[in-house]
């Protein structure tokens, strides 16, 4: 590590610290980002990190903020169909998508380090709630416009986000493919919503590639 580090102003110092802290979270999760981690990263002395970043807790926190918040502008881009069936079954569909392995794994830390970080958990809470106000806005439009039954879409809101982390925490474990938590997901779903076995799926691109799929 060099003995001095190149001087920059401090809001690029800051911003050099979050994308540090941004890329060593999806690459490893949030259990690495750490003073040292980050300080070796972007190439300087640990304490110049902590000079800028007083609270580790509060980095890791926002860190997790901003990847899951831009999980959810993609997401919400994807929910922008004409029919609100088709939106839930392509936006369910995509949460399971193993391309999004390294989201999985900082939302998976994050509960467990939420433990002992109150500025975390208080993040993941937040965020949380925004998850299940958008998807229940997902569930609300298709209730409005007579497409499926839903009585309580906050509530099937939060159970079906909770099938989505159970699913995804498995598949860090390789237990299943993606195509078949998604069958069992939508399924479920289609149950939930009182839909026809099927309805969902068929909405989906690949839906030809899930294991039990309709014709």
């Amino acid at each position: 590590m060099p003995s001095t580090a190149t001087r920059r102003s401090a809001p690029e110092r800051i911003a050099q610290i979050t994308a540090a802290a941004r890329s060593l979270a999806l690459e490893a999760g949030l259990g690495a980002v750490t003073l040292r981690a980050v300080a070796t990263e972007i190439g300087v002395a640990p304490a110049l990190v902590a000079h800028y970043v007083p609270s580790m807790d509060v980095l890791v926190a926002d860190t997790f903020a901003a990847i899951v918040g831009e999980e959810l502008a993609e997401v919400e881009q994807i929910s922008r169909r004409d029919s609100a069936a088709s939106a839930l079954a392509a936006v369910l569909a995509s949460l399971l998508d193993d391309r999004r392995a390294e989201v999985t794994l900082v939302w998976v830390q994050s509960w467990s380090l939420g433990r002992r970080s109150e500025a975390l958990a208080a993040s993941v809470r937040d965020q949380m709630d925004t998850w299940r106000t958008f998807l229940a806005g997902v569930l609300d439009r298709g209730a409005r416009a007579g497409e499926f039954r839903c009585d309580e879409p906050a509530a099937i809101a939060g159970q079906i986000l909770g099938m989505v982390d159970g699913l995804n925490a498995h598949s860090l474990v390789g237990w299943q493919d993606a195509s078949e938590r998604t069958h069992l997901l939508l399924r479920s779903v289609e149950a939930m919503l009182e839909l026809p076995p099927g309805r969902l799926i068929a909405l989906i691109p690949d839906a030809a590639d899930l294991p039990g799929a309709l014709a």
